[in-house]
């Protein structure tokens, strides 16, 4: 596997890990994380399809911290901060990425 997607990948493991423990710590934000999610992981949908490679999630990585924040937003969710925008970004990657058809845990 290629080192961008490997390190893409802990990226995305590292955020879902976050995503939960902050969860499992911080009921009254929990709720909202969730719903977060879900936000970014339809627009990961929409954006990548249903078949798609680790690489081609990859690749959208890259530009996502720009419409992560957008889509959260603009849906009347507050991103609160930047920290958790990213950590959202990157736990929506970690969960979609299950869903490619080179994936492998």
């Amino acid at each position: 596997m290629r080192a961008d997607v490997e390190s893409a990948r802990r990226d995305w493991e590292n955020a879902y890990r976050r995503l939960e423990e902050t969860a499992r710590n911080d009921e009254a934000r929990a709720e909202g994380l969730r719903l977060e999610l879900e936000l970014v992981s339809n627009e990961l949908r929409r954006r990548v399809g249903a078949t798609f490679t680790l690489a081609e999630l990859a690749a959208e990585y890259l530009g996502a911290d720009q419409w992560v924040f957008a889509s959260v937003a603009e849906r009347g969710h507050s991103a609160g901060s930047l920290l958790t925008a990213s950590i959202v970004e990157g736990a929506a990657f970690h969960v979609y990425a299950r869903g490619a058809i080179d994936y492998s845990p």
